[in-house]
């Protein structure tokens, strides 16, 4: 198992955080469907103000290159992220078309 943790924002405004945290109470069916397909065992999405964090955990064989093949080439899973757009934007210093950006570890604790 592997985690990534990743951030992107939204558009600040409340009603449109409102109206994005209800699609994410119905997420489609497809999308979960592409999720699982690509490798994603477990996803959360946290927010605090219009900043998101997703943590996902998954299988040895998953690849973000893996992934962004997959969903260019699922016309549902297209209309999601198209859809999401209007509620999301790019963190600053995102490439052009860059969206939910991968976070560096930078501490650990493990009581173990």
């Amino acid at each position: 198992m592997k985690k990534h943790c990743l951030a992107c924002d939204l558009k600040n405004d409340p009603e449109l955080i409102a109206a994005y945290e209800e699609y994410h109470r119905d997420v489609w069916p497809e999308v979960f469907n592409s999720l699982g397909d690509s490798g994603i065992t477990h996803m959360d999405i946290y927010r605090i103000e219009n900043r998101l964090f997703m943590i996902i955990e998954t299988d040895d064989e998953f690849s973000f290159e893996k992934k962004a093949q997959m969903d260019e080439n699922n016309e549902k899973v297209q209309e999601w992220e198209i859809l999401m757009w209007n509620y999301q934007q790019a963190l600053p210093w995102a490439k052009p078309g860059e969206k939910w950006l991968p976070m560096e570890k930078i501490f650990e604790y493990d009581k173990g």
